[in-house]
């Protein structure tokens, strides 16, 4: 009814794994589809938008700017080389899981925490065959410097500019969802907030300074907000 005031929670945090401090009726929220092959995304999951020319809008795991010490990010997004690339090359190895997290056609990035990402083009082939244990990812261009397994390094698809790690986050994944794993993945549908909301930002699973400038967000002790 006209004149009612919005439910808001008051007091302190009961659910630790609430998302929403303000009405959850009251976000901006956009119906998405997620890319294949990530496992499960947690609710709070911070989303980016696969830019390659053959993604169709799908979303995938917005990757953080920075490393820590210890490379104890959480980063589903990524998947981690399983062997050193060098310079001048052209050709990854990940794990098998992994590489459904690619498709022929997708724009890949390679980066670690010693060096600056590059972008290396669309995906030409993936060789599942040849190797039980991992998959070989072949680019269309071949890379600058070289990227190693002691430098945590890993490939994603392409999601935003380079001067953001090629990786720009759109959005906050409202709820769980299964994307599949393996040869088995088929995406799923969601829910992205994108605003007038204010968040639990402890719950948030891959949030940084970068990706609240991309979606307009702040912090207010343990909230966040979205105008």
């Amino acid at each position: 009814m006209a004149g009612d005031i919005p439910y808001v929670q008051y007091g302190a945090q009961e659910d630790l794994r609430a998302l929403y401090y303000s009405d959850p009726n009251a976000a901006l929220k956009v119906p998405i589809t997620l890319k294949s092959g990530y496992g499960v995304l947690q609710k709070g999951t911070c989303l980016a938008l696969d830019l390659s020319a053959n993604s169709s809008g799908l979303l995938v795991p917005y990757s953080i700017t920075t490393f820590a010490a210890s490379a104890s990010e959480i980063v589903t997004g990524r998947a981690y080389l399983v062997a050193d690339l060098a310079g001048s090359a052209n050709v990854l190895y990940v794990n098998m899981n992994d590489s459904y997290k690619f498709a022929v056609g997708d724009d890949l990035v390679v980066n670690d925490n010693n060096s600056s990402a590059e972008d290396l083009g669309a995906i030409t082939a993936i060789d599942r065959t040849t190797y039980s244990h991992m998959a070989s990812i072949t680019t269309t261009t071949t890379t600058s410097g070289a990227f190693g397994t002691a430098n945590y390094a890993y490939a994603i698809v392409e999601a935003g500019t380079s001067g953001n790690n090629y990786s720009d986050c759109v959005g906050i994944l409202e709820k769980s969802v299964d994307t599949g794993i393996g040869s088995n993945a088929k995406g799923a549908v969601a829910t992205m907030i994108i605003g007038n909301c204010v968040l639990y930002e402890g719950v948030l699973l891959n949030i940084d300074a970068a990706a609240k400038t991309d979606i307009s967000a702040a912090s207010y002790g343990q909230y966040l907000y979205i105008r």
